[in-house]
């Protein structure tokens, strides 16, 4: 009872379908204040309509992504000294607040700038910055050194397979459960229910596994590959228990940053381009495209699940982000629904390369810093991600009337550079490791 009691799965999937039923309401209250606002002044422009979506995304995700940067590395040191939950708590309890905000927005017709002071609480309680962070460092203290990179997949699996249900499951609630005529007020219901039955969990029920290394450390000796020696293909000896120089840990850490930026260039923008002609997906497609999306997550374990007996994990981030790169560049020149469909499953090992990562940066730290790096990363990635949404957006606001794909192919281009640092950083690894053989 004690071991189920460390599983941070059910929060993880309860706070992503909250998620999945939030991101849905909101988009289409966006959407409809500004159709109202547009008719208002008696002109139905749909790139004045797509224009104004993306302003109010830029503003949005920019204080999103800058906000939690006050608060989030004091919340991984004081989870790094014994008090994990706190980086879960603190952001599941700021999601729970600052997302209620959304309900008299519906109710009152509170203007939609109200979502803007949402986005600043949201952030300075973490955000999903800390509170991602926060569950890879307790995942990765609870998990043994063979069974990581399986044990962070089979979170992020959790984490798409409720993206998926709470997907489909939000384009029809929003057309089809009303309150006093308001769309979108049910699942904002739901979505906060969900949080605070997260918030509970962590608080009451979930305990902090004890430190996984303690069992790597007992099977140091072992005839098994550790995850560090499988990323060149190595055999176990002393050369894994060695600490890489600074350059690896930089070179993955420049790996991730670009592959996320190139991810972030998709997602940025991939719902103002489905809402847009020629597609024109209604609440119901809406959920359906997005559920397409999180079948990745599956895809991506059962990738890793079953390909990691015969593949290194440098091949397994290649295979990710080559398919990631094929797929994004189909969706370019995407005029037609099915043809989504395909790109999407074309991207079906994209979420390879960043668990995976993050799996080798643990095998190289100690557990007693697993938030902080965890959390630097995380920052790093939130950084980035702030420039990539105001970037991305006014790209795609520039290219409205030429080739709205333009976004797509300048995304799928920086996920093939990405593949040079983790490439780089096998090499010099490999070298390394060969020389003090010799």
């Amino acid at each position: 009872m004690i071991h189920v009691r460390t599983w941070i799965e059910p929060v993880v999937a309860a706070a992503q379908m909250a998620s999945s039923f939030y991101d849905t309401a909101l988009l289409f209250v966006v959407k409809n204040h500004y159709n109202q606002s547009i008719r208002f002044f008696n002109t139905s422009d749909s790139d004045l309509l797509q224009k104004s979506i993306s302003n109010f995304y830029i503003i949005h995700n920019f204080i999103l992504g800058l906000a939690p940067l006050l608060c989030a590395y004091v919340l991984a040191k004081i989870g790094d000294r014994q008090r994990r939950k706190v980086t879960i708590c603190v952001p599941l309890f700021g999601y729970l607040l600052s997302r209620s905000l959304l309900l008299p927005v519906i109710f009152l017709n509170w203007p939609i700038e109200v979502m803007y002071g949402s986005a600043v609480l949201n952030g300075l309680t973490g955000w999903f910055t800390t509170y991602w962070a926060g569950v890879m460092a307790l995942a990765s203290e609870g998990s043994s050194e063979q069974n990581r990179s399986v044990k962070l997949i089979i979170i992020e699996l959790v984490y798409g397979i409720a993206g998926f249900i709470g997907s489909l499951l939000s384009g029809h609630i929003f057309v089809s459960v009303k309150i006093a005529s308001h769309q979108g007020i049910t699942l904002v219901m739901c979505s906060l229910i969900l949080y605070f039955f997260c918030l509970v969990y962590v608080m009451f029920v979930l305990k902090v596994p004890q430190h996984g290394n303690l069992v790597d450390q007992a099977h140091a000796s072992s005839a098994e590959p550790s995850e560090s020696s499988r990323l060149l293909g190595e055999l176990p000896s002393s050369s894994t228990s060695m600490t890489p120089s600074p350059c690896f840990i930089i070179l993955l850490f420049a790996s991730a940053i670009l592959y996320n930026i190139a991810v972030h260039g998709l997602t940025d923008v991939i719902s103002l381009f489905l809402l847009n002609k020629p597609l024109n997906f209604s609440p119901e497609y809406i959920g359906y495209a997005n559920a397409a999306g999180y079948m990745i997550f599956i895809t991506s374990f059962l990738a890793v699940f079953i390909l990691s007996r015969w593949f290194k994990d440098v091949t397994l981030i290649l295979i990710g982000i080559v398919s990631y790169s094929a797929g994004v560049f189909i969706m370019a020149f995407v005029h037609w629904t099915f043809l989504y469909f395909i790109a999407r499953g074309v991207m079906m090992f994209a979420l390879i390369p960043l668990p995976t990562i993050r799996s080798v940066l643990s095998k190289h730290i100690k557990g007693s810093s697993y938030g902080k790096v965890f959390i630097v990363l995380q920052l790093s990635l939130a950084i980035t991600g702030v420039v990539v949404s105001v970037v991305f957006n006014k790209i795609y606001q520039a290219t409205l009337d030429t080739f709205n794909g333009t976004c797509f192919i300048i995304s799928g281009i920086i996920a093939i550079v990405s593949l040079i640092p983790i490439s780089v950083s096998a090499y010099k690894y490999s070298m390394f490791h060969a020389l003090r053989r010799d």
